[in-house]
């Protein structure tokens, strides 16, 4: 069977978009998202990205990472199937709905509202989420946000210097996080502008994270470190967040088609 994918990226951020709104697909497995991940054998991509069908929603986004785990949210996802829809959409995702809207070359994202609780995150045992008492290495006292998917954000004198190809892989596997974390290291510039690199859970060092630039902002916030309202600075490039009085996060930011292109299921299955 010939299936039709569209690369695409948010700030060099990639997915794979397999569209299987109008004709199903069989069923995505662990090894079939690796193998499509894959940059030297397969297509190539952070992400694997599965439109679907939506009974609640106007469709459904599923996300798997580049070990071929399914994962809540995607930020930077978000905004390019946003681009690739064409207009407003509710979408479904593991993580609670989101609504999208495409703008010119990219799009604006409510990602819903951020959750604090310890438990929600999930951590492994009570603590105070906005200044946890854990460290690793010269990264410690960080906090925790649940953003559709879990994230713990550290505050740096310069982010460039942390090891985070180190550092982020023991944070992502501590017992502390029983459903493993994505890794923030973020360096405040001024009140409306975070520099930030992120160590994604299941993909590693990434160019961007959408989810990762919401989490962090919306700490610093709660930090009373920032503005409402903040310019997120990664390597691939500027997300803008703001967390509303409605106690809703909304990302703003570009999306690329790269190219489209087909291939055999069974080359992967």
């Amino acid at each position: 069977m010939r299936v039709d994918f569209t690369k695409m990226h948010g700030l060099g951020n990639d997915f794979v978009v397999l569209d299987a709104r109008a004709h199903a697909l069989p069923s995505i497995g662990n090894a079939f998202a690796r193998a499509i991940a894959d940059r030297k054998t397969g297509i190539g991509c952070d992400q694997l990205i599965l439109l679907e069908p939506s009974k609640t929603a106007d469709f459904r986004m599923r996300i798997f990472n580049a070990d071929g785990g399914e994962v809540e949210a995607c930020g930077n996802a978000s905004r390019a199937v946003a681009l690739l829809h064409g207009s407003p959409a509710t979408v479904e995702t593991s993580g609670g709905a989101i609504t999208v809207e495409p703008q010119g070359h990219g799009a604006t994202v409510d990602m819903g509202e951020p959750r604090f609780d310890w438990d929600a995150i999930p951590l492994a045992y009570g603590m105070d989420t906005a200044l946890m008492p854990v460290g690793w290495g010269d990264l410690d006292r960080p906090g925790a946000v649940n953003v559709g998917n879990p994230h713990v954000v550290f505050f740096a004198e310069d982010t460039d210097a942390v090891p985070l190809d180190v550092l982020g892989p023991e944070i992502e596997h501590d017992p502390l996080f029983p459903e493993r974390v994505n890794v923030n290291v973020a360096t405040i510039v001024d009140r409306r502008h975070v520099r930030l690199r992120v160590w994604e859970r299941g993909a590693g060092l990434t160019r961007a994270c959408g989810t990762g630039a919401c989490a962090t902002a919306v700490h610093a916030m709660r930090r009373g470190l920032v503005e409402r309202e903040v310019t997120v600075t990664l390597p691939g490039g500027d997300l803008t967040i703001a967390w509303g009085d409605d106690n809703r996060i909304r990302m703003t930011g570009p999306a690329t088609e790269s190219y489209r292109g087909s291939f055999e299921w069974d080359d992967f299955a």
